[in-house]
């Protein structure tokens, strides 16, 4: 090597070290995880300058694998497309923990043209190395394509696997300490949030609700009769029961906007943004509907029936605090109660003197 080209690599050597440094101490210096993959990608384009690349990483609740992100053309279609351990050459890394460079995907019987055709895309070569954290998969990041021929070299790859080792420690840390914090949130018998959380949140949503102008809405409910169950079954079964409701509930709000919460006992609530009291009537109805159609612990070889009265406020139309939207959900709840229970109410409106609506409290 002349001494021109030795100064050159010499130069790269230096300015990839200092990359990774930087790289380094930015993946290490953040614990949440939109952030941990903004950097991710910031650091694939800047170091390696692909035009298609993509990082997959694994569903922990369905096990199969999904595209985080997707950069280049039919990236958006790839967005909404998953995949299995072990299918094409990203699954086959993922299954294997081994990278792969690949410089004709056409000689090679593991590409998987699935997504060529969903994203009307032509891959000729890939690059793909695993996220491995703790000896354990976590995902994989994709090149697709390169810039030169040959496409990709061994010196991508070291530089790939290198951002990849360090991207997998960093996501496997944001997740960690995202699961603490849900465990300070979250019920433990039912999977939905706690108490604490609903009022934590809504502090938050009730602010954001006032400052743009949008209605924030909270549905309230409680199961009727459901100490009998306890009292024919036994508690156990009235646990699992109240399992049955919270996943139930989680169904009928919408993904990613509506949130579950087990208030206490047996009462629930879903907290719906951006939706005035039309819109919370709707969601409170099918919360009715879905309980008089549904028989729980079927698998269990039993046949629980339980309906829920459901109470209905809005904030500003019906509370002018957080507190006071929960009080104003909970006194509708009680009204649908008096009604004979089965029912859905929606709070009064704030009266004049800046209070809510009052009713009578029957027995659970």
């Amino acid at each position: 090597m002349n001494p021109a080209d030795l100064l050159s690599a010499m130069k790269r050597t230096v300015e990839q070290l200092a990359a990774f440094n930087e790289m380094a101490k930015a993946l290490t210096s953040t614990l949440e995880l939109r952030e941990v993959l903004a950097l991710v990608m910031q650091k694939v384009s800047s170091l390696l300058l692909p035009r298609n690349w993509s990082l997959i990483l694994q569903d922990e609740r369905t096990g199969k694998l999904y595209f985080e992100i997707a950069v280049g053309d039919g990236a958006d279609v790839l967005k909404g497309l998953q995949l299995n351990p072990g299918e094409g050459i990203a699954g086959a890394v993922f299954t294997s923990g081994a990278a792969r460079l690949v410089h004709d995907v056409g000689g090679d019987p593991s590409f998987s043209p699935r997504f060529d055709e969903a994203s009307a895309f032509h891959t000729r070569s890939i690059l793909a190395v695993p996220l491995l954290a703790r000896g354990r998969v976590l995902g994989i990041i994709e090149l697709v394509n390169g810039p030169m021929d040959p496409p990709f070299t061994n010196e991508d790859l070291t530089i790939l696997t290198a951002i990849a080792d360090y991207a997998a420690i960093a996501i496997e840390n944001a997740r960690n300490f995202r699961r603490v914090q849900e465990l300070t949130i979250t019920d433990e018998h039912t999977g939905c949030y706690n108490a604490r959380h609903l009022r934590a949140l809504l502090d938050q949503e009730v602010k954001r609700s006032e400052r743009f102008s949008h209605p924030l809405s909270l549905v309230f409910l409680d199961l009727d009769h459901f100490k009998s169950i306890n009292d024919t079954h036994g508690h156990l079964v009235g646990s699992a029961t109240l399992k049955e409701v919270g996943d139930l509930l989680m169904t009928l709000g919408r993904q990613n906007l509506d949130a579950v919460f087990r208030y206490g006992g047996d009462e629930f609530a879903m907290l719906l943004v951006e939706t005035d009291p039309e819109g919370a009537a709707v969601i409170g109805q099918r919360v009715c509907e879905a309980f008089r159609g549904r028989g729980f612990l079927l698998e269990q070889g039993l046949d629980v029936r339980l309906t829920a009265s459901v109470g209905v406020a809005t904030y500003p139309d019906h509370a002018s605090s957080a507190l006071d939207l929960i009080r104003a959900a909970d006194f509708a709840m009680y009204a649908a109660k008096a009604r004979g229970r089965d029912a859905l109410c929606i709070a009064e409106p704030i009266a004049p003197n800046g209070g809510t609506g009052s009713h009578e409290f029957p027995e659970r």
